[in-house]
């Protein structure tokens, strides 16, 4: 049995060609005994060691994690646009997953949101139906959010005791879980700048733009962080030529990511403010190119975050921009050679904002409709996805 499956050495010496079919099976078959004698022995620790397979189904994940935070974007978009943020005046991580059940515990929760300005300033005339609407609104945006810290934190225990991180992958994964955690925190920091008592103030009562702003912000990064780290995972970076002309590109498009990034985030403030129910008229503001309050308030730094004229005439300016980048950005890619993933990103990418720009002119001359704003806002979302789609394609081979 033994010299069955270990032929002598002159049997496997000979040349390849002069062997017979018998003395070729014996050899495959010597072969594959030592394969799976040495395999059983390195099993184990291949099973512990990432490889490509484990990277496909880590960025996977991420990238479902991404498209939950997006989710949650849009859902908070939706929230903030029917007025509905301020309802649940309590925040518990466990005990308000439960929304009230009967008709008495229903009527305790109405009863809550009347002692807070919202009620007493804007909402006095309420009935408890429409406090349903609106409670039901921000309870699944809050039960969203645990769906997205469920989401990153339980696979993140599991992949990490199967050994699917690298040391660098680890870093990553743990500062995301941190990251949806501070997230959570931001919100409920955020809606409460909305249920205090302000005497001196008779403006409808509203979160703080700047922690409205600071809240989007951070999903996004967070949202950037998870499609990014995904995507590196999932496609293989193309061998493209160092050339002068693709650096100068790459430059390009990082610029412009940033760019699309800060536009989005100057729909924060014009959210915060309602600015999107001033000048409902364009390219100009009540026929003027430059309004006149512009720089109402003083100092005149102040305008930039709290007067609603000037943070949507910021707006509509960085729009334009981000549209001017985009379009240099596809023009001048048209002039290389690009793999055609590269190619189709960036075209899409320019598609994409031609279709946001003309969403957001058509939100601002409807005066805000809600269906048409919460499209809007998604499709900042859809714009910054391109631009990390772009900036993953073209970026340069690991050495």
């Amino acid at each position: 049995p033994c010299r069955a499956l270990h032929p002598p050495v002159h049997l496997l010496s000979r040349h390849p060609e002069q062997r017979s079919p018998l003395r070729k099976w014996l050899l495959k078959r010597g072969h594959s005994t030592v394969t799976v004698e040495g395999g059983a022995s390195t099993s184990a620790a291949a099973a512990s060691v990432p490889n490509a397979a484990s990277n496909r189904i880590v960025g996977r994940w991420l990238l479902g994690c991404s498209g939950l935070v997006v989710g949650a974007i849009v859902l908070g978009g939706v929230t903030r646009l029917t007025e509905s943020g301020l309802s649940m005046v309590d925040w518990h991580l466990v005990r308000e997953m439960k929304p009230p059940q009967s008709e008495a515990e229903w009527e305790a929760e109405f009863s809550k949101y009347q002692q807070f300005p919202e009620f007493k300033i804007l909402n006095h005339n309420m009935t408890l139906p429409e406090f349903k609407f609106i409670f039901y609104m921000e309870w699944g945006h809050r039960m969203w959010g645990r769906l997205v810290g469920l989401a990153y934190i339980l696979p993140t225990i599991y992949f990490w005791k199967k050994g699917y991180f690298t040391r660098s992958m680890k870093g990553k994964v743990l500062g995301l879980c941190g990251f949806v955690f501070f997230q959570g925190l931001l919100g409920w920091y955020m809606v409460k700048s909305g249920l205090e008592e302000k005497p001196e103030s008779h403006d409808i009562p509203r979160v703080s733009q700047y922690r409205l702003s600071a809240h989007l912000g951070s999903a996004l990064l967070l949202y950037c962080a998870s499609m990014w780290t995904g995507l590196t995972l999932l496609l293989p970076a193309h061998r493209i030529a160092e050339t002068k002309k693709l650096m100068q590109l790459r430059r390009f498009a990082k610029g412009t990511g940033g760019l699309v990034f800060l536009t989005a985030l100057s729909g924060a403030f014009v959210a915060g403010l309602d600015a999107g129910l001033v000048y409902n008229s364009f390219p100009k503001m009540a026929d003027r190119w430059i309004p006149d309050d512009l720089l109402a308030f003083s100092p005149t730094l102040k305008n930039f975050f709290e007067n609603p004229t000037t943070v949507q005439f910021d707006h509509r300016i960085l729009g334009i921009t981000s549209l001017t980048a985009i379009t240099g950005l596809y023009l001048f890619s048209r002039r290389m050679m690009l793999p055609k993933r590269a190619k189709i990103a960036i075209s899409l990418l320019a598609a994409m904002a031609y279709t946001q720009v003309a969403l957001g002119i058509a939100t601002l001359l409807l005066y805000v409709p809600t269906p048409l704003a919460a499209t809007h806002q998604s499709g900042s979302v859809a714009l910054l996805s391109l631009a990390i789609w772009v900036l993953a394609e073209l970026r340069r081979m690991p050495k």
